[in-house]
């Protein structure tokens, strides 16, 4: 039977794991480490990059928490118990050229008692790709392998978590998605999936793994080619978006607010610059315009 404090060690190892590789890939910039403690129970390590030859800004975070729900949880989980754990790694990279896409990863996992007295637990997570050009062979590339993850797990994974992402991820006050999705899924089960909970688990541990290969592979051309100005003005715009939806729509953040969660570790996915120019256009038949095309539910990527 899974335990908790073994999943925490898990995902710390991954979190060690996907550090190493993206300073390797940088090849400027290290991570700078914090600890910190929660009030209410547990803690973390913040992970940051920034400034380096790949990654303007980036973070990779762990965290551990336990303690008592706030009022607001309860009542969005139906519950009237207060005890709680959670733990994940958190991932959001921007990079510098604006022909590298931001990436964003989380794997979690969570548990509280629940009204008869029994454990209520699950394993949420996701991946997704927010390009600020969308290359469509770098979209089918990255469907694909993501579609490969889910497959080792089930087959009904990919189609139901990129559904799920397409749902998610869209911005409804923009009528646009915040890049080309992914997979995204919450409370897994062996209710909910028929797997035992080691499956989800080692589920869980694929996704976190795929990260490097993935982001290797997207950045293995984009990261070299030129820009100006008028890409750069491109990437601000396209930042925005993506920070209107964590501040309106991410409910990680709203949880991690919600539970007294360490601020800067929280908005540690926000762009370092970004830009709200008054009723943005852009021009017809240009690469911003077919960005903006694609930027639609349900576009099936992988083959």
């Amino acid at each position: 039977m899974l335990k908790k404090d073994q999943i925490a060690e898990d995902y710390k190892k991954i979190q060690d794991e996907i550090t190493s590789g993206l300073e390797k890939l940088d090849g400027l910039s290290l991570f700078e480490e914090e600890h910190w403690e929660r009030p209410g129970g547990g803690g973390g390590r913040t992970r940051v990059i920034q400034n380096g030859n790949l990654i303007e800004k980036g973070g990779v975070n762990f965290s551990a928490v336990y303690g008592k729900l706030p009022n607001a949880i309860k009542k969005a989980f139906k519950t009237d118990k207060d005890d709680f754990f959670a733990t994940g790694v958190s991932i959001v990279l921007h990079p510098h050229n604006p022909w590298v896409p931001i990436i964003h990863m989380n794997i979690r996992y969570f548990e509280m008692d629940s009204d008869n007295g029994q454990s209520l637990k699950w394993f949420g997570g996701g991946i997704d790709v927010t390009p600020h050009y969308i290359i469509e062979k770098d979209a089918q590339f990255f469907h694909n392998y993501i579609k490969s993850v889910c497959d080792k797990s089930s087959p009904e994974f990919y189609p139901k978590f990129k559904k799920w992402a397409d749902d998610y991820f869209y911005i409804k006050h923009r009528h646009e998605t915040r890049g080309i999705g992914g997979i995204f899924y919450d409370r897994l089960t062996p209710e909910s999936t028929g797997i035992n909970w080691e499956g989800i688990f080692d589920f869980s541990k694929n996704v976190g793994r795929s990260f490097i290969p993935i982001y290797t592979e997207l950045v293995k051309e984009t990261r070299y080619k030129k820009f100006g100005l008028d890409e750069k003005q491109w990437q601000f715009q396209r930042r925005s978006r993506y920070a209107e939806f964590n501040l309106v729509y991410d409910s990680g953040t709203k949880f991690g607010l919600e539970t007294d969660g360490r601020i800067e570790s929280i908005l540690m996915s926000m762009p370092p610059m970004a830009s709200w120019v008054y009723n943005y256009q852009t021009k017809p038949d240009s690469l911003e315009e077919n960005t903006l095309n694609l930027l639609k539910k349900d576009i099936e990527w992988a083959k």
